[in-house]
Order: structure tokens, then sequence, then C-alpha cells
């Protein structure tokens, strides 16, 4: 019953945005309400599930979404994302250009996590399609999967780190059999899906104007040598990453020592993303406001619309979450874990199996994620199972068929201003094939491991 409901919400939902053209926002919110109810959640519990399932979400990305946002604007508005544009067309030359995305799209979601690397690339890749004529989406998939690939296979993300800890798996082998997982899928997902996508839903690939985070990029145009340096323009936007980064080196090699002290705790926080994301703004102001001697005011008005362009988009986001945290709240996801429960499948292949019924079920990849791990590690006592694989298939599991109950269909949607059945031809399946190809490179690994 409890899946059956899940689907009928899904169904209502989608009735409410396509035929009855009601705002996402609210429509989310009475899914929620309907489905709780179905679920015979207690009355009393059911606006606090909602309350705390939007407050959850927007408090863990509203301050990165935000200040993510300002920084996008503020290196658009200066010019610095037309000249980062411009120095990889002249580098990677405009036939290439989709492999460029690739490349910076993977390297830079290795130390960003998934919304950060949206609202600083969104606005860059934006201002390429419109230099070089290509369909925005057409680079947008490829990005869109290679921040998907690393969030979900790769530590330092969170989702790989905490099963990896689960597991009791070795966190370096978790890295490498990771990066061997992980470039097939995304060239797999990426730029080969986005060919096929084109095909199954041309009207996504037609579309002149993106969606609330490519307003951020749509900035003025310049000539270039009115611009910033490349240099300057490109450590600006990678501060994030390189903060990430050290934060991360150095709590590896606090791992690895077992030290303590105020300076650890302090490089913790300065690698936090909302910590990471406010410096980067305050650099920003300074590189492409103060030192180009542009007015505080103008630059605060940039800061003040690229605010205003995501408002909606945040507020969709955190329904999205209201409606994960009922169906959590509502049991849908114990429900199954008692599917599973005594199965004899293989442990690789019963991991991600579970964590994909349960990310279907409930949303939340995280939450799929973790719930799994509790349900397979009894099942892998008495096994010789490979536990680094083991955390793979459970990430990869956990990534399936993103669908309206998941935030991040709502921020793919938006971002680039698709329709619901878009979104799903696009997003639902590029992550669908992330999880499969995913599994079956994984599946080789263990017949040589």
């Amino acid at each position: 019953m409890p899946l059956l409901i899940v689907a009928l919400g899904v169904l209502v939902l989608l009735f409410l945005i396509m035929k009855l053209n009601i705002n996402t926002f609210i429509s989310l919110v009475v899914v929620a309400f309907l489905i709780a109810l179905a679920l015979g959640m207690p009355l009393n519990e059911i606006v606090a599930s909602i309350e705390s399932g939007m407050g959850g979400t927007l408090g863990s990305i509203a301050l990165v979404f935000g200040l993510g946002a300002i920084l996008g604007k503020l290196i658009a508005d200066a010019g610095g994302a037309q000249r980062i544009a411009m120095t990889l067309i002249n580098k990677f030359g405009e036939k290439n250009i989709q492999w460029a995305v690739v490349i910076a799209s993977f390297i830079l979601g290795i130390a960003l996590f998934f919304e950060v690397g949206l609202v600083l690339l969104i606005p860059i890749i934006y201002q390429i399609a419109k230099q070089t004529n290509v369909s925005f989406l057409s680079l947008g998939l490829p990005m869109a999967a290679a921040l998907s690939v690393t969030h979900g296979f790769l530590p330092p993300h969170p989702g790989p780190t905490v099963i990896a800890q689960e597991y009791d798996a070795n966190i370096g082998m978790v890295l490498i059999y990771g990066i061997i997982v992980a470039i097939p899928t995304t060239l797999i997902a990426g730029p080969l899906y986005a060919k096929i996508a084109k095909r199954l839903v041309p009207s996504a690939f037609e579309k002149i104007e993106g969606g609330s985070l490519t307003e951020i990029g749509d900035a003025k145009q310049y000539k270039l040598e009115e611009t910033p340096s490349f240099g300057i323009s490109a450590f600006t936007a990678l501060f994030p990453v390189l903060l990430m980064m050290l934060s991360t080196i150095v709590s590896l090699i606090q791992e690895g020592i077992g030290a303590t002290g105020w300076f650890f705790d302090f490089i913790e926080i300065l690698g936090s993303p909302s910590t990471v994301m406010l410096l980067s703004v305050l650099l920003a102001i300074y590189t492409m406001g103060v030192a180009r001697h542009i007015p505080m005011k103008d630059v605060m008005a940039s800061a003040e619309s690229s605010v205003r362009s995501i408002a909606m988009m945040l507020l969709i986001i955190g329904a999205g979450g209201a409606l994960k945290q009922v169906l959590i709240d509502g049991g849908v996801g114990d429900y199954v874990a008692q599917i599973f429960e005594g199965s004899a499948i293989s442990p690789i292949i019963l991991a991600w199996l579970i964590a994909a019924v349960l990310r279907i079920a409930q949303g939340s990849a995280t939450v799929a994620a973790l719930t799994t791990a509790g349900l397979v590690i009894p099942l892998m006592a008495g096994t010789d199972v490979n536990l680094a694989l083991m955390v793979l298939a459970t990430g990869a599991g956990s990534l399936i068929a993103s669908h309206v109950n998941d935030t991040g269909f709502w921020i793919i949607k938006e971002s680039f201003g698709l329709t619901v059945k878009e979104t799903f031809l696009t997003w639902t399946m590029l992550e669908t094939i992330i999880s499969v190809s995913g599994l079956v490179f994984i599946l080789l690994i263990s017949a040589f491991v």
C-alpha cells in the first residue's frame, strides 16, 4: 500500500502541474499533505513533518544557492564569465566545446558539492552556448552528468564517504575504483546520451533562454579587452574548489595521523560549503568590483538581482524536501526495507537494488544510501565481497530515476527552464543511465578483484 500511495501521489502531482497548470510549489505542498493523510500519519504530525522537510532542505542549501547565485552574477556582470567562455572556446575549438565542458565539470565536480557546481557552472556554460550558438542543453546535460557522477561515486562527497565509513571500506580504494567507474559512466550519460535526448525531446534543445540560474549568466556583453583577465576570472570562479580541496586534503591528513586541535577545527569550518561560498563572494566583490573601479552600489545591485532570479526555485526545492520528509516520516522507507529482508541475492546487486527502490520511493539519494547500508551490512557477514565495490554499488543505486519527490529534479527543471515532461526525458533518464551503467562497470571490476 505505501508504494501504491506514492505512485498515486506522483500522478496527482503531474496532473496538477501539467494539466491544471498550477504552480509547482503549490502543487508539491498540496500533494505532500495528501500523501501524508493517505499514509495514515497522525494529523498533529503532518504540518510539523512538512515544515521540517522544507526547513531542513532549505537550511542545507539556501545559503549555498544564494551565495552561489551572487558569485555567478558578479562574475558574469563584470565580464569574467565571458572571458572564461571565450578562452575555453579558443583553446578547444567550437567543435570540441562539449568535451571541454565535460572535462571541466568532472574536475570541478570532484571537489564541489552538486548544488555548488550547478550555480557556478551554469552561468559560464550559458555564456559558452551563446558564444558558440550551440544548444544550452547540449552542454548542460554533459555538465550535469559529470557533477552527478562525481557526487555519487567519489569521495570526499558526503554519500560515498559516509557509506565507506558504514561498510568500513578503504576510502582510497573507493576513490580509485570510483574513478574507474566514473569516467566511462560520465561519457555514456553525458555526451552520448545528450545526442539521444536531442532526438527524444527536441523541444528542450531548441530553447533559446534557460531557467533561473541562466538569468545569472545573461549579462552585458563586453569587448574582450574590457573584461577581467582569464587568470583573475578563473581564480575567482575556482576559489570555492581550491578552498574545498584544501579542507579535504587537511582532513585526510588528520585522519591519517589521528590529530585534533583548533587548527583542524578551523580548516573544517573553512571547508564547509556555506563558509566557502561566503568567502568566495567577498573575493568576487573585490576582484570583479572594487579592483575594476565599479561602484559598490552597482556591485550590490547585481547581487540583489541574482537572488531575485532564484527565489521561486528555492521555494520549489523546499517543497520537494517537504514531500521527501513526508515519505520518510510516513514509513515508506521502512516498508521497502522489509520487502528485501532475508534476501539471498548477491550483496553487490542487492545493495544496488535496495538503494534504487528506496530512492524511487522516497526521493533522497542520501537517505536511500544510508538506509541501504544498515540493511546490507548484516548480509555481508561471512562473504568475501569487495567493500569498496559495495560502497559504489550502493551509491549507484541511490542515483537512479530522480523524479518529482527528489529536490534535484526540481533544481534541474528550474535551472534549465524545462517542462516536467522534458525533465523526465532528460534528467530522469540521465540519472537512470548513470545508475545502471555504474552497476555494470562495478560488476565488471568485481569479476577481476
